[in-house]
């Protein structure tokens, strides 16, 4: 148990979310997620090239391979996450940024998709973080260029949808290139989202999936946080030639390539939040499910979310207490200091400063976490809070204020005890965000 959750209440709604930990990963689950899916397609004991890249791409191959008889392909895992699946063949690749193992990984699955022919069956299996885990760059980029532009991306904060339309075209996997690849050849791909608002080209850069943004778009994005004269020389140099024209698109709506190709959803953050829900109702929360759509810098997420809390508890809107607020997607950090953290941290931190300035005893505390276990630059999944905890933070001679404009928000969580260290759970369906507000529900008022 974390030290000092400071009033009662705030300890029994801390220990029910340590509780909601192991129901959140149980939700993310993706085996039989995408093994449902191939059912209703009517595929199993078809046979087929399997191909997964991302960070859920073990759990999404063993759900196939109990549906489908594969003919080969390649599972591209993020670096030091074990695990293997019969009958193909296993590579790792790097997270957050590429590096030479990506490479590797990319070119491989750009063999097999070439591999396969006309009447051949070749399913895609695509989860979060396969933008860097496998690349394979544009003609005259090296993979520094690649490195460095994410990096900059990754600190400018940017949205996910506006770091892959630049990611699409910088390479020969994403933005629809892989499956156009596989043409003629009949190619299913299967998306475990986490983007806010599952747009399928976005997940991963979308490498089954047509791709409405153009070379324009993504100088635009250099433009809009003024990366273009920060950002690798080549970089911008094949975005503007692209731009003129000079430089093929990324395959769009319509295109022939893509005519064999079809594209299915088969889990996201959404599926997460409505089990928690299911879960907390029978344990007598009254639910709510805000969003599957957070974007916005973390801290000011926090912020607004305590806003609603507080709300609550005051006047019984948008609903009474006990009540149990969900929401999910991924928000941003603009990282200006040196310190460790991640986009859960920064937004739990924030919100029990707000919480704190109003009303420190409150019976409030707020899970936030990434499915895929990793927030940020941090060893943690994210952290659990409660508004007691920067009072217990200025008692212990921490300025929990200056740790958030540090961007060290991991410092405040490992001395209170409540990082939530799953380490990598081979999912990723974005953050998920618990709210709960008091007084908790007793057990003979519903809990199941």
């Amino acid at each position: 148990m974390p030290v000092d959750t400071g009033p009662e209440g705030q300890r029994e709604l801390v220990g029910i979310l340590w509780e909601a930990v192991g129901r959140v990963l149980e939700a993310s689950r993706l085996d039989w997620r995408v093994r449902r899916l191939l059912e209703e397609r009517g595929l199993c004991r078809s046979r087929a090239v399997v191909l997964a890249l991302g960070k859920g791409s073990l759990q999404m191959a063993r759900g196939a391979l109990e549906c489908l008889e594969p003919e080969g392909g390649v599972v591209v895992k993020p670096r030091g996450m074990m695990g293997s699946v019969e009958g193909l063949e296993v590579v790792e690749g790097s997270h957050p940024l590429p590096d030479e193992w990506s490479l590797r990984a990319g070119s491989r699955l750009l063999e097999w998709a070439g591999s396969a022919g006309e009447g051949d069956n070749v399913v895609v299996l695509v989860s979060g973080g396969g933008s860097a885990l496998a690349e394979v760059p544009m003609e005259g980029l090296a993979l520094e260029d690649l490195q460095e532009v994410n990096m900059l991306l990754l600190k400018s904060g940017a949205s996910i949808h506006e770091i892959n339309t630049v990611r699409k075209h910088l390479s020969r996997i994403k933005g629809g290139r892989l499956a156009a690849t596989a043409y003629p050849a009949r190619v299913l791909g299967v998306y475990a989202s986490d983007v806010p608002g599952d747009r399928l080209d976005m997940i991963a850069s979308g490498p089954t999936v047509p791709d409405p943004t153009t070379y324009g778009d993504a100088l635009a994005v250099l433009e809009r946080y003024g990366l273009r004269d920060s950002a690798p020389p080549r970089v911008v140099a094949l975005l503007e030639a692209g731009a003129r024209g000079e430089v093929e698109e990324t395959p769009k709506p319509g295109d022939r390539r893509l005519s064999t190709t079809e594209n299915r959803l088969a889990a996201s953050n959404m599926n997460v939040l409505e089990d928690l829900a299911a879960w907390l109702g029978g344990r007598g929360f009254n639910t709510l499910v805000l969003t599957s759509r957070l974007e916005g810098e973390s801290r000011e997420v926090g912020r607004a979310l305590a806003s609603i809390a507080l709300e609550a508890l005051d006047r019984g809107v948008p609903v009474k207490p006990p009540v149990a607020l969900l929401a999910g997607g991924e928000t941003t950090v603009t990282v200006r200091g040196g310190g460790r953290g991640g986009r859960n941290m920064e937004l739990a931190l924030a919100w029990s400063l707000a919480m704190a300035y109003w009303s420190p005893e409150a019976p409030a505390a707020i899970l936030a976490m990434d499915t895929d276990g990793i927030d940020g630059r941090s060893g943690a999944a994210g952290a659990v809070a409660w508004p007691w905890l920067p009072v217990a933070l200025r008692d212990a001679g921490l300025d929990p204020y200056q740790l958030l404009a540090d961007n060290d928000s991991e410092r405040a969580f490992a001395y209170a005890g409540s990082l939530v260290s799953t380490g990598l759970t081979g999912t990723n369906l974005n953050s998920v965000v618990v709210v709960l507000l008091g007084p908790p529900p007793k057990p003979d008022d519903g809990e199941a």
